[in-house]
């Protein structure tokens, strides 16, 4: 991850060399090299996710690609990537933020046996009404039947059997995650998040940036804090958030980081979207 873009980029090599030195420790080497199981780290991913993310933005920016930059968006650590594309933090700052929040949130997955779920072809109130039924929360809305549910390993475990018997969902399968992440289970890593978002300097963002919180774009500094703080243990609104930009004007995303995830969401939460995916240096439009 990354790697193609530090063997042609010197942007990249320098934002790389930086967050080395910020992070004290080798972002570079664990996402070139891995091993996989360090890199999955949360602690680790986090970080690694963001440094690719603002990395491939500098060379678009350096490219004069981002003229008509329209709005910025993540999914998770991504709404922090987002909000240091839009000037609300720097580099650095964003970077420490990642690594705060990944810290702590691995801190929580420690305390407790969390795990999560991805909920197959069911509705938003069908899915509410398994996470009442299991006492677990919903996560990330992601798309059209596509929604993750987080808590106990035990209560998640007997959701997602249930899920698959019950004829309501197409299926359910247990996600590969260190912990229940955007869930209560993180309400040790949100109060300690907030404690350390507290002196964090924040402007308002140049373009809009919308909200895993609300879907909405967010505009003033000390919102976004909160909106930060919350988003650990509140659902992820990706598809509002998605369909929201779309709505403003937006007619073409551009995807940048390993794996094209978000970009098979966004098709399937509406095939008359354009996305274009930036993972490898060939990838960018010169």
């Amino acid at each position: 991850m990354g790697h193609s873009l530090c063997e042609h980029s010197q942007t990249a090599r320098d934002l790389y060399r930086r967050a080395d030195d910020i992070l004290g420790w080798s972002v570079s080497d664990v996402s070139f090299q891995g091993p996989e199981s360090l890199l999955t780290e949360t602690r680790v991913c986090q970080p690694a996710l963001y440094v690719v993310g603002y990395v491939i933005f500098q060379i678009l920016k350096e490219r004069s690609r981002l003229g008509s930059l329209g709005a910025a968006l993540g999914l998770s650590l991504g709404e922090i990537t987002a909000f240091a594309v839009a000037g609300v933090v720097d580099f650095e700052s964003g970077l420490e933020l990642v690594a705060e929040r990944g810290r702590l949130m691995q801190s929580a997955c420690g305390n407790e046996e969390g795990a999560m779920a991805s909920i197959i072809g069911g509705t938003r109130r069908e899915v509410e009404a398994l996470c009442s039924e299991f006492d677990v929360d919903m996560a990330n809305l992601n798309g059209p039947g596509q929604i993750v549910i987080s808590g106990h390993r035990q209560n998640i475990t007997e959701a997602v059997a249930v899920a698959k018997q019950n004829g309501r969902f197409r299926t359910a399968v247990m996600l590969n995650v260190a912990g229940a992440y955007h869930s209560r289970l993180m309400e040790t890593a949100r109060d300690e998040f907030e404690q350390f978002l507290s002196s964090v300097q924040m402007q308002r963002p140049q373009i809009p940036v919308f909200s895993n919180t609300t879907g909405c774009p967010i505009w003033d500094p000390g919102e976004i804090k909160v909106a930060l703080t919350r988003q650990l243990v509140s659902p992820v609104l990706w598809e509002d958030c998605m369909r929201n930009a779309a709505s403003s004007g937006i007619g073409q995303f551009y995807e940048c980081g390993p794996k094209g995830v978000l970009s098979g969401l966004g098709r399937r939460t509406d095939s008359s979207w354009k996305f274009t995916r930036l993972e490898q240096f060939e990838d960018l439009p010169q």
